[in-house]
């Protein structure tokens, strides 16, 4: 089964005729078993668009064919599946990539009983506030590239951890190196020198720290929860966002029941996320926000990372999807409550824990999560769409659920590079 790159092989007697792709650099990946494109649209293969021996071509960095691999076009490279899957690209739709230090021991003390409260997060504030931007930026790099050796194709990144106007805008600034989603979380907490001061740092956030961070931000994105904002000094600071035009995203709902999701909701967000803790109403809510589509929906982005390190309970995923809610999972990558850059990890959890099946889950993490980000060029493959995608050492995504903890992840494209 080799995925090394060799030129396409040549028409033999008694090939079917193949159609012509105009263009320089084509690549044919060719010889896939099982083909996940999330295309269901055209009538195959389910939620999945699920495509049996089939092929796919590549060209300028796109999807230009998807279809049966004896109808294959002729390329200038291929790549052979050896029968193996081929899924998209994983779309991480939460990501806190931008900090420094280590909180090793405060998940040491979770798994002895500590109970998490989110104030960690300040000790992560001190260590990034010290570091230059030549350390900041080395972690980024290591936690995409560790991200992208696992099938990681596209990652939203997050502030959050600086908290001056200075340090928002410089992770901000540096994240966008490496993502074109990028999020101002500059209400992850109030620091430690507002304290006594909310409303003072509502007031920074929403006037020149915003002013600062904008142009760097695809998303603005406000932790409403206790110990954090309330529901009030959350919806201001997200209406300035969006009057700035900034996309809305919330941490809603993750240590226990609150009005986060509901806020989300009522301003259009692309995304509530955690949504460990919902009433019947909240559920309700983020249902009748479906079109028929799903894509302007306020996705539920589930991060069981976060219970699996913190010992809490686990969102109930088949209440969302029951319901008709859009669901994502991502992974929450950050240094206290998930560090963990693995999505077939949060796969394996999501159906294990959360009760989704292994295609709900797979369609989470790729289709799902382009959904979170108001995106339809990524988490899908059909032509027209980047050409991310991943050669599984597996005959089917059913393995990402089925072998936990094994790597699984053969080779990475990423627009319509291997990497």
């Amino acid at each position: 089964m080799s995925t090394d790159l060799w030129p396409t092989r040549p028409v033999r007697p008694g090939d079917p005729a193949r159609p012509t792709v105009r263009g320089s650099g084509s690549l044919l990946v060719d010889n896939i078993g099982e083909l996940v494109t999330n295309a269901s649209g055209d009538g195959t293969g389910g939620p999945l668009g699920i495509h049996r021996d089939a092929a796919l071509l590549v060209e300028d960095g796109q999807v230009a064919w998807v279809g049966p691999a004896r109808g294959a076009p002729a390329a200038d490279r291929r790549i052979d599946a050896g029968g193996a899957a081929v899924i998209p690209g994983f779309v991480d739709s939460h990501a806190h990539l931008v900090f420094a230090g280590d909180r090793a021991a405060e998940f040491a003390a979770r798994m002895a009983g500590q109970p998490y409260t989110g104030g960690g997060i300040r000790t992560t504030v001190g260590a990034t506030r010290a570091a230059p931007d030549s350390e900041l930026r080395a972690t980024v790099r290591r936690l995409r590239d560790e991200a992208l050796r696992q099938g990681t194709t596209t990652i939203e990144i997050k502030s959050g951890y600086g908290l001056t106007v200075a340090d928002e805008a410089r992770s901000l600034r540096i994240a966008a190196e490496f993502s074109e989603d990028t999020t101002f979380l500059g209400a992850h907490v109030v620091p430690a020198e507002y304290a006594d001061r909310p409303d003072d740092y509502v007031g920074m956030v929403c006037g020149p720290m915003l002013a600062a961070a904008a142009p760097y931000a695809r998303w603005i994105d406000v932790f409403c929860e206790r110990g954090a904002f309330d529901v009030d000094h959350a919806r201001a600071i997200l209406a300035c966002g969006q009057a700035a035009g900034l996309g809305v995203r919330v941490h809603a709902n993750q240590l226990g029941p609150g009005p986060g999701v509901q806020l989300g909701v009522e301003l259009g967000a692309a995304s509530v996320d955690h949504c460990t803790h919902l009433s019947d109403a909240d559920v309700d809510a983020l249902a009748a926000t479906g079109t028929g589509d799903g894509a302007a929906s306020t996705v539920a982005t589930l991060l069981p990372g976060a219970e699996f390190s913190t010992r809490s309970p686990y969102p109930d995923a088949r209440r969302l999807l029951d319901a008709g809610v859009t669901v994502a999972l991502a992974t929450d990558c950050n240094p206290g409550s998930s560090y963990t850059s693995s999505m077939p990890f949060c796969i394996a959890l999501a159906v294990r824990e959360m009760r989704m099946t292994p295609a709900e889950a797979v369609w989470a993490a790729t289709a799902g999560g382009a959904r979170a980000l108001r995106r339809d060029d990524v988490g899908v493959l059909r032509p027209g769409a980047r050409a991310d995608l991943i050669v599984l050492d597996a005959p089917t995504h059913l393995h990402l659920a089925y072998r936990p903890g094994v790597p699984l992840i053969r080779q990475v494209l990423h627009n319509g590079v291997p990497q």
